[in-house]
């Protein structure tokens, strides 16, 4: 069992039921799922941009992500429908947990002028959002090999009906939020 879904039934869970006096174990919020994506706009012109970003992504969360393509034309930007322009992974399960424990612990603090992530990047629901600027800070990346410094979305979504039960959830798993 990852050791952050351990901490959740252990330490977490009974936070959350004392916190927001739960009756049911099924009424606290829990992580459903962690979608990473990545665009890489610059792939209209050089498809080899995109398969180099594909590589990164596998590599970081230990999946082969799916290609997005364009849903509409866009001509200021030269685009068409159904080209190549990112690509996403869904985490789910244990490979979720061990992601989110290597992105809390490992690679959150390796982020240049780290101050805790803004506690406001929620959707109303629960669910939080975050970016991250460049790939580099995962340990996993071979920095010799990188052709383009690439950001990437990291959206996190929990069974929360409200923001403040997903942040008081992330709190207890060891998200880093900012102070105010």
């Amino acid at each position: 069992m990852p050791r952050m879904k351990e901490k959740y039934k252990s330490e977490t869970l009974p936070t959350l039921m004392k916190t927001f006096e739960y009756s049911n174990v099924m009424q606290a919020p829990r992580m459903s799922k962690v979608v990473v994506s990545m665009g890489v706009g610059a792939s209209i012109q050089d498809a080899k941009l995109l398969d180099a970003a594909i590589n990164d992504m596998t590599v970081i969360t230990g999946q082969k992500p799916a290609i997005t393509k364009a849903t509409k034309s866009i001509s200021n930007f030269k685009l068409r429908t159904g080209m190549r322009i990112g690509a996403k992974v869904t985490l789910r399960g244990a490979i979720m947990y061990e992601f989110l424990d290597r992105l809390f612990n490992i690679v959150l603090p390796r982020v240049r002028d780290f101050g805790g992530v803004p506690s406001d990047s929620f959707d109303g629901r629960g669910n939080f959002a975050m970016g991250l600027k460049e790939q580099l800070v995962f340990p996993e990346i071979d920095y010799d090999k990188i052709d383009r410094v690439r950001g990437m979305n990291i959206v996190i979504a929990t069974t929360a009906k409200t923001d403040e039960e997903g942040r008081v959830l992330l709190k207890a798993l060891g998200l880093p939020f900012r102070e105010a």
